[in-house]
Protein backbone atom coordinates (compact mmCIF):
# COMPACT_ATOMS: atom_id res chain seq x y z
CA UNK A 1 0.00 0.00 0.00
CA UNK A 2 1.19 3.63 -0.65
CA UNK A 3 0.07 6.36 1.16
CA UNK A 4 -0.26 10.19 0.74
CA UNK A 5 -0.94 12.97 3.12
CA UNK A 6 -1.38 16.71 4.06
CA UNK A 7 -2.60 19.02 6.74
CA UNK A 8 -6.05 18.10 5.47
CA UNK A 9 -5.90 14.90 3.44
CA UNK A 10 -4.56 11.38 3.65
CA UNK A 11 -4.94 8.73 0.89
CA UNK A 12 -4.09 5.43 0.11
CA UNK A 13 -2.90 3.84 -2.68
CA UNK A 14 -2.86 -0.08 -3.95
CA UNK A 15 -0.33 -1.06 -6.39
CA UNK A 16 -2.73 -3.25 -7.81
CA UNK A 17 -4.67 -1.52 -10.43
CA UNK A 18 -2.90 2.05 -9.21
CA UNK A 19 -6.55 1.78 -6.74
CA UNK A 20 -7.45 3.83 -4.56
CA UNK A 21 -8.24 3.01 -1.09
CA UNK A 22 -8.76 5.05 1.00
CA UNK A 23 -9.68 9.14 1.18
CA UNK A 24 -9.62 10.43 4.60
CA UNK A 25 -10.21 14.62 5.98
CA UNK A 26 -8.25 14.46 8.82
CA UNK A 27 -9.99 17.57 10.46
CA UNK A 28 -12.97 15.89 10.25
CA UNK A 29 -11.85 12.54 11.02
CA UNK A 30 -13.93 11.28 8.39
CA UNK A 31 -13.15 8.22 5.42
CA UNK A 32 -15.36 9.55 2.32
CA UNK A 33 -14.17 6.39 0.33
CA UNK A 34 -16.83 3.42 0.27
CA UNK A 35 -15.25 0.32 2.60
CA UNK A 36 -15.21 -2.24 -0.39
CA UNK A 37 -17.95 -4.69 1.57
CA UNK A 38 -17.43 -7.73 -0.73
CA UNK A 39 -21.30 -7.88 0.30
CA UNK A 40 -22.20 -5.74 -2.40
CA UNK A 41 -19.40 -4.41 -4.19
CA UNK A 42 -15.44 -5.51 -3.28
CA UNK A 43 -13.81 -2.42 -4.82
CA UNK A 44 -13.60 1.44 -4.18
CA UNK A 45 -12.22 3.20 -6.83
CA UNK A 46 -11.25 0.91 -9.89
CA UNK A 47 -8.96 2.72 -13.10
CA UNK A 48 -10.53 2.21 -16.20
CA UNK A 49 -8.48 1.30 -19.17
CA UNK A 50 -8.61 0.57 -22.30
CA UNK A 51 -11.92 0.10 -22.25
CA UNK A 52 -15.38 1.98 -20.59
CA UNK A 53 -17.77 0.27 -19.70
CA UNK A 54 -18.47 -3.48 -21.62
CA UNK A 55 -18.44 -4.99 -25.91
CA UNK A 56 -20.82 -7.02 -27.23
CA UNK A 57 -20.08 -10.28 -27.30
CA UNK A 58 -17.38 -9.60 -24.29
CA UNK A 59 -15.13 -8.52 -27.92
CA UNK A 60 -13.98 -6.34 -30.30
CA UNK A 61 -12.95 -6.07 -34.01
CA UNK A 62 -9.11 -4.59 -35.04
CA UNK A 63 -7.42 -4.76 -38.32
CA UNK A 64 -9.67 -8.14 -39.00
CA UNK A 65 -8.73 -9.48 -36.09
CA UNK A 66 -11.22 -10.49 -33.00
CA UNK A 67 -10.17 -9.83 -29.35
CA UNK A 68 -11.77 -10.56 -26.06
CA UNK A 69 -11.49 -8.02 -23.55
CA UNK A 70 -14.12 -7.90 -20.49
CA UNK A 71 -15.60 -4.47 -18.89
CA UNK A 72 -13.83 -1.51 -18.01
CA UNK A 73 -10.64 -3.27 -19.58
CA UNK A 74 -7.72 -4.64 -17.75
CA UNK A 75 -5.87 -2.17 -16.29
CA UNK A 76 -7.89 -2.40 -12.50
CA UNK A 77 -6.28 -6.29 -12.05
CA UNK A 78 -2.81 -5.74 -13.30
CA UNK A 79 0.25 -4.55 -10.90
CA UNK A 80 1.47 -0.71 -10.83
CA UNK A 81 4.80 0.37 -10.66
CA UNK A 82 5.42 3.79 -8.68
CA UNK A 83 6.97 6.26 -11.62
CA UNK A 84 7.85 9.48 -9.54
CA UNK A 85 7.26 10.25 -5.96
CA UNK A 86 6.72 13.90 -4.57
CA UNK A 87 5.65 15.49 -0.75
CA UNK A 88 2.24 16.11 -2.62
CA UNK A 89 1.84 13.64 -5.37
CA UNK A 90 2.84 9.69 -6.50
CA UNK A 91 2.46 8.25 -9.92
CA UNK A 92 2.23 5.02 -11.04
CA UNK A 93 2.78 3.20 -14.16
CA UNK A 94 1.55 0.16 -16.65
CA UNK A 95 3.15 -0.23 -20.11
CA UNK A 96 2.21 -2.57 -22.72
CA UNK A 97 3.34 -6.47 -22.31
CA UNK A 98 3.10 -9.77 -23.98
CA UNK A 99 -0.03 -10.65 -21.54
CA UNK A 100 -1.75 -7.18 -22.57
CA UNK A 101 -0.85 -7.73 -25.89
CA UNK A 102 -2.96 -11.13 -26.33
CA UNK A 103 -6.07 -9.11 -25.60
CA UNK A 104 -5.15 -5.41 -26.91
CA UNK A 105 -2.40 -5.08 -29.65
CA UNK A 106 -1.00 -1.68 -28.85
CA UNK A 107 2.01 -0.48 -27.23
CA UNK A 108 0.91 2.13 -24.33
CA UNK A 109 2.49 3.50 -21.45
CA UNK A 110 -0.93 4.63 -19.18
CA UNK A 111 0.58 6.77 -16.20
CA UNK A 112 -2.33 7.62 -13.09
CA UNK A 113 -0.91 10.49 -10.66
CA UNK A 114 -2.81 11.45 -7.87
CA UNK A 115 -1.69 15.03 -6.27
CA UNK A 116 -2.94 16.51 -2.91
CA UNK A 117 -3.47 19.95 -2.27
CA UNK A 118 -5.22 21.10 0.73
CA UNK A 119 -8.73 19.30 0.91
CA UNK A 120 -8.40 19.08 -2.94
CA UNK A 121 -7.19 15.29 -4.45
CA UNK A 122 -6.20 15.81 -8.43
CA UNK A 123 -6.12 12.44 -10.29
CA UNK A 124 -4.96 12.63 -13.38
CA UNK A 125 -4.82 9.94 -16.68
CA UNK A 126 -1.76 10.07 -18.54
CA UNK A 127 -1.65 8.23 -21.82
CA UNK A 128 1.43 7.68 -24.30
CA UNK A 129 1.34 6.30 -27.34
CA UNK A 130 5.02 4.50 -27.51
CA UNK A 131 4.18 2.49 -30.91
CA UNK A 132 4.11 3.48 -34.62
CA UNK A 133 0.53 3.05 -34.86
CA UNK A 134 -2.87 4.90 -33.70
CA UNK A 135 -3.20 4.04 -30.43
CA UNK A 136 -7.39 3.28 -30.03
CA UNK A 137 -8.71 3.28 -26.34
CA UNK A 138 -10.87 4.86 -23.91
CA UNK A 139 -10.21 5.97 -19.75
CA UNK A 140 -12.04 6.70 -16.79
CA UNK A 141 -12.78 7.07 -13.52
CA UNK A 142 -15.06 4.91 -11.06
CA UNK A 143 -14.66 6.38 -7.61
CA UNK A 144 -17.39 5.29 -4.91
CA UNK A 145 -17.96 7.18 -1.89
CA UNK A 146 -19.41 6.48 1.01
CA UNK A 147 -23.05 7.60 1.93
CA UNK A 148 -24.51 9.03 4.53
CA UNK A 149 -21.44 11.11 5.07
CA UNK A 150 -22.47 12.21 8.26
CA UNK A 151 -23.60 8.82 10.21
CA UNK A 152 -26.07 10.35 12.12
CA UNK A 153 -28.15 10.65 8.39
CA UNK A 154 -30.10 8.38 6.12
CA UNK A 155 -29.01 7.76 2.43
CA UNK A 156 -32.13 9.60 1.54
CA UNK A 157 -31.52 12.58 3.23
CA UNK A 158 -28.79 13.55 0.31
CA UNK A 159 -29.00 14.47 -3.24
CA UNK A 160 -26.61 14.76 -6.46
CA UNK A 161 -26.00 18.70 -6.94
CA UNK A 162 -25.34 19.87 -10.94
CA UNK A 163 -22.91 22.77 -11.08
CA UNK A 164 -25.71 23.73 -14.17
CA UNK A 165 -29.07 23.21 -15.19
CA UNK A 166 -29.09 20.04 -17.28
CA UNK A 167 -32.01 18.16 -19.42
CA UNK A 168 -30.72 15.33 -19.57
CA UNK A 169 -31.60 11.94 -20.79
CA UNK A 170 -30.42 8.74 -19.23
CA UNK A 171 -29.52 5.96 -21.27
CA UNK A 172 -30.35 2.40 -20.12
CA UNK A 173 -28.50 -0.03 -19.97
CA UNK A 174 -29.47 -3.42 -21.23
CA UNK A 175 -29.20 -6.90 -19.91
CA UNK A 176 -25.51 -7.70 -21.11
CA UNK A 177 -25.00 -4.00 -20.28
CA UNK A 178 -24.56 -2.03 -23.37
CA UNK A 179 -26.08 1.23 -24.12
CA UNK A 180 -29.69 1.16 -24.78
CA UNK A 181 -30.65 2.98 -28.64
CA UNK A 182 -32.91 5.71 -26.73
CA UNK A 183 -32.67 7.58 -23.76
CA UNK A 184 -35.55 8.33 -21.12
CA UNK A 185 -35.92 11.39 -18.99
CA UNK A 186 -33.97 12.18 -15.88
CA UNK A 187 -33.41 15.92 -15.27
CA UNK A 188 -35.70 18.68 -17.09
CA UNK A 189 -34.53 22.20 -16.10
CA UNK A 190 -32.89 20.40 -12.77
CA UNK A 191 -30.10 21.36 -10.78
CA UNK A 192 -30.59 18.20 -8.24
CA UNK A 193 -31.66 14.65 -8.18
CA UNK A 194 -32.15 13.37 -5.09
CA UNK A 195 -30.73 9.83 -3.99
CA UNK A 196 -32.26 6.78 -3.22
CA UNK A 197 -31.51 3.17 -3.32
CA UNK A 198 -34.08 2.53 -6.41
CA UNK A 199 -32.50 4.80 -8.93
CA UNK A 200 -29.92 1.71 -9.37
CA UNK A 201 -31.86 -1.13 -9.62
CA UNK A 202 -31.47 -0.95 -13.35
CA UNK A 203 -28.52 -0.52 -13.17
CA UNK A 204 -25.75 3.06 -13.38
CA UNK A 205 -27.33 6.60 -14.87
CA UNK A 206 -25.47 7.37 -17.60
CA UNK A 207 -25.42 10.71 -18.96
CA UNK A 208 -23.75 12.20 -22.32
CA UNK A 209 -22.42 15.14 -23.26
CA UNK A 210 -23.91 17.20 -19.66
CA UNK A 211 -23.26 21.03 -20.03
CA UNK A 212 -22.20 20.69 -16.17
CA UNK A 213 -18.37 19.80 -14.55
CA UNK A 214 -18.89 19.46 -11.19
CA UNK A 215 -21.01 17.04 -9.39
CA UNK A 216 -21.38 17.35 -5.68
CA UNK A 217 -22.72 15.10 -2.63
CA UNK A 218 -24.78 16.99 -0.29
CA UNK A 219 -27.53 16.90 2.46
CA UNK A 220 -29.49 19.88 3.39
CA UNK A 221 -29.04 18.45 6.83
CA UNK A 222 -24.88 18.70 7.05
CA UNK A 223 -22.01 20.84 6.09
CA UNK A 224 -20.14 17.73 4.77
CA UNK A 225 -20.05 16.73 1.22
CA UNK A 226 -18.26 15.69 -1.79
CA UNK A 227 -17.42 17.82 -5.31
CA UNK A 228 -16.52 15.88 -8.09
CA UNK A 229 -15.29 18.51 -11.11
CA UNK A 230 -14.83 16.58 -14.60
CA UNK A 231 -14.14 19.43 -16.51
CA UNK A 232 -13.65 17.95 -20.65
CA UNK A 233 -15.11 14.00 -19.49
CA UNK A 234 -17.64 13.62 -22.65
CA UNK A 235 -19.20 10.97 -20.60
CA UNK A 236 -20.51 10.49 -16.28
CA UNK A 237 -21.76 7.13 -14.92
CA UNK A 238 -23.63 7.24 -11.67
CA UNK A 239 -23.57 3.91 -10.05
CA UNK A 240 -24.76 2.20 -6.47
CA UNK A 241 -24.63 -1.71 -5.98
CA UNK A 242 -28.06 -2.60 -4.75
CA UNK A 243 -29.57 -1.45 -1.91
CA UNK A 244 -24.95 -0.60 -0.91
CA UNK A 245 -24.44 2.67 1.54
CA UNK A 246 -22.56 4.48 -1.39
CA UNK A 247 -22.63 6.44 -5.15
CA UNK A 248 -19.69 6.06 -7.74
CA UNK A 249 -19.52 9.08 -9.44
CA UNK A 250 -17.84 8.43 -12.43
CA UNK A 251 -16.16 10.94 -14.92
CA UNK A 252 -15.51 9.02 -18.36
CA UNK A 253 -13.63 9.39 -21.57
CA UNK A 254 -15.55 6.05 -23.54
CA UNK A 255 -18.72 4.33 -22.88
CA UNK A 256 -19.85 0.80 -23.47
CA UNK A 257 -20.78 -0.37 -26.94
CA UNK A 258 -24.15 0.66 -27.52
CA UNK A 259 -26.67 -2.47 -28.83
CA UNK A 260 -26.36 -1.36 -32.40
CA UNK A 261 -22.72 -1.48 -32.13
CA UNK A 262 -20.29 -3.30 -35.28
CA UNK A 263 -17.99 -4.42 -33.02
CA UNK A 264 -15.09 -2.39 -34.62
CA UNK A 265 -12.98 -0.24 -32.24
CA UNK A 266 -12.02 1.62 -34.62
CA UNK A 267 -16.04 2.82 -35.21
CA UNK A 268 -16.84 2.76 -30.62
CA UNK A 269 -18.66 6.07 -29.62
CA UNK A 270 -16.16 7.92 -27.64
CA UNK A 271 -13.02 6.04 -28.61
CA UNK A 272 -10.06 8.18 -28.16
CA UNK A 273 -7.46 7.95 -31.25
CA UNK A 274 -3.95 9.16 -30.27
CA UNK A 275 -1.60 9.47 -32.85
CA UNK A 276 2.19 7.24 -32.57
CA UNK A 277 4.32 9.22 -29.66
CA UNK A 278 1.51 11.88 -29.06
CA UNK A 279 0.38 11.98 -25.42
CA UNK A 280 -3.37 12.54 -24.08
CA UNK A 281 -3.85 13.99 -20.13
CA UNK A 282 -7.10 13.81 -18.55
CA UNK A 283 -7.69 14.95 -14.89
CA UNK A 284 -11.13 14.68 -12.26
CA UNK A 285 -10.78 16.60 -8.94
CA UNK A 286 -12.05 15.37 -5.48
CA UNK A 287 -12.69 18.06 -3.10
CA UNK A 288 -13.63 16.88 0.63
CA UNK A 289 -15.58 19.38 2.98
Amino acid sequence: MHFLSNEVLSIEIAAKGAELQSIYHLQNKLEYLWSGDAKYWGKKSPVLFPLVGGLKNNQYNYNGNAYQLGRHGFARDNEFNVLERTPDSITFSLRSNKQTKIVYPFDFLFKVKYSLRDSQLTVAFIVENTGDYELLFSVGAHPAFAVPIDKNLQYEDYYLQFNKTENAGRWPLSADGLIEANSIPLLQNETKLPLNKELFYNDAIVLKHLNTDSISIVSDKSAKGIKVSFDGFPYMGIWAAKDADFVCIEPWYGIADNVNSNGKLTDKEGIIKLPSNQIFEAAYKIELF
